[in-house]
């Protein structure tokens, strides 16, 4: 794979000038470490090109871009090349909902029956539910993959994709557990139109892109006529490949925009000091829903609440048909990292590897801490443990599983191998405590595949030290 690195950046000029001066930035050693890094994981995870941005108080401290944003014709990416952001959208379209209930016009405790009559089940879902995914709403893109590959490259109609849930009864009652659905940000769009009066995307225009000058943001609706738009590509049986079109009508206010690492930084700026919605408003975003069943759900409205390398994080993550990226805030640290690629691939996500990457190194102390064992790790369990792994990623054997699994991953087993096994060869497995669930023990593991890619994996071994039970993530 062609890795054409762009001109340096450290330098505010490399994008136009768009940016405050640095508050501080990493140095020569620092730099070196980055690159080596994140070259590294762009060639293990077959990723064309990504452009990165960290800010530090909100002042940009290193931006650059590296490898190509076009492969056929060798052009590389730059720091103002623009890529589709995927679910980073959701956050657009949780500030125009607290924007209108800023206003008086709405609330996030009301039924959906209250603005979308019509919707299935809209007497059983609050606007709340829908922004913290916890509805229990089935996601209307969830489908074999060759058949949504075929399925998502055609327009399709308000009415066609909400006929694709609307028979089908709620995962689970509302409030009580999370589940990501797509159909949830969907409906909070149609639910935006409604209230404004305004087409979901002339509401975002009119009252977030321009007041914020956010120049450089678009849907893909208008990907075909952007000069600096990257490719998008996916990795499938041994070489990179074009991703399948991803027609503007299946994103919406789920995931449709477009835009570059200024506007993004600039809309992250905004967003927290209380430019887009009130600090109170805000505050509700960046705080996690706490389920009835299954405690805190890890996301606010339209942003994930949770950690990395032990410490605070709130951001997000997109992906797409030919693109992964992330938007992440460690509000410690007050670093705010940006990652955009065009490749699609999920195992792992090129977007938070990078930006995991960039947290590691910009911090590598905190880093290291948080990937050393906890104290008592018995040796046999963990080899136990790393073996098991394998088998997962393998699609065989599954030596290591009681016969209750074996028998499971029969149909399952073909699942697991083909999300786990993109990652490689673990290099560490690292025994992070035990705990007690309902009178059983539970060995807590983090499954590590060099910088910026690991997997929690937590089992439950029998006194055979055989695998009796698993969860991963």
């Amino acid at each position: 794979m062609k890795s054409n690195v762009s001109a340096a950046v450290l330098l505010l000029l490399s994008i136009g000038g768009r940016h405050e001066a640095f508050a501080q930035h990493p140095s020569a050693a620092d730099v070196e470490r980055i690159d080596h890094d994140i070259r590294g994981a762009m060639s293990r995870f077959h990723v064309p090109g990504t452009a990165v941005m960290a800010l530090q108080n909100g002042r940009v401290v290193f931006v650059k871009a590296y490898g190509d944003r076009d492969i056929r014709q060798g052009l590389p990416v730059k720091t103002d090349t623009l890529f589709e952001i995927g679910s980073i959208t959701k956050q657009f379209t949780a500030a125009c909902i607290l924007q209108l209930r800023d206003q008086g016009k709405l609330s996030v405790d009301d039924t959906l029956s209250v603005y979308l009559p019509d919707a299935p089940h809209a007497k059983e879902v609050t606007l709340r539910n829908l922004l913290t995914h916890t509805s229990g709403l089935h996601d209307y893109l969830e489908g074999p993959d060759a058949e949504m590959d075929k399925l998502i490259a055609q327009p399709i109609s308000y009415q066609n994709l909400l006929a694709r849930v609307a028979s089908l009864p709620l995962d689970f009652p509302p409030g009580s557990q999370w589940s990501y659905s797509n159909t949830g940000y969907m409906l909070l769009g149609r639910v935006i139109e409604a209230v404004s009066g305004e087409p979901y995307k002339d509401y975002l225009q009119h009252h977030i892109l321009n007041p914020l000058h956010m120049n450089h943001t678009f849907t893909t609706a208008d990907e075909d006529r952007l000069a600096n738009m990257a490719i998008g590509y996916r990795y499938r049986e041994g070489k990179l490949e074009l991703a399948p079109p991803l027609d503007s009508t299946w994103g919406q206010s789920a995931g449709f925009l477009i835009s570059d690492l200024a506007d993004l930084s600039r809309w992250d700026r905004s967003l927290r000091d209380g430019t887009i919605v009130s600090p109170a408003s805000y505050r509700e975003m960046s705080t996690a829903f706490m389920t009835t069943k299954n405690g805190s759900a890890d996301y606010g409205f339209g942003l994930f609440v949770a950690s990395m390398y032990g410490q605070p994080r709130i951001g997000h993550t997109g992906g797409s048909q030919g693109f992964t990226t992330a938007d992440e805030y460690y509000p410690e640290q007050r670093l705010r990292l940006i990652a955009f690629t065009n490749s699609g691939d999920k195992s792992p996500e090129a977007g938070e590897t990078i930006t995991n990457i960039l947290f590691a190194d910009l911090n590598p102390t905190l880093a290291a801490n948080a990937l050393k064992s906890a104290p008592g790790e018995d040796e046999k369990k963990t080899q136990t443990v790393r073996a098991a792994f394998r088998e997962l990623q393998g699609g065989a054997s599954y030596a290591h599983f009681s016969s209750h699994l074996r028998e499971r991953f029969t149909t399952t087993g073909s699942k697991f191998a083909a999300e786990l096994s993109p990652y490689g060869q673990a290099t560490a497995a690292v025994y992070k405590g035990v705990r007690q669930v309902n009178g059983e023990s539970w060995y807590d593991y983090v499954m590590q595949f060099g910088p910026g890619v690991s997997i929690p994996f937590s089992v439950r071994t029998d006194k055979e030290e055989i695998v009796a039970g698993f969860s991963l993530g």
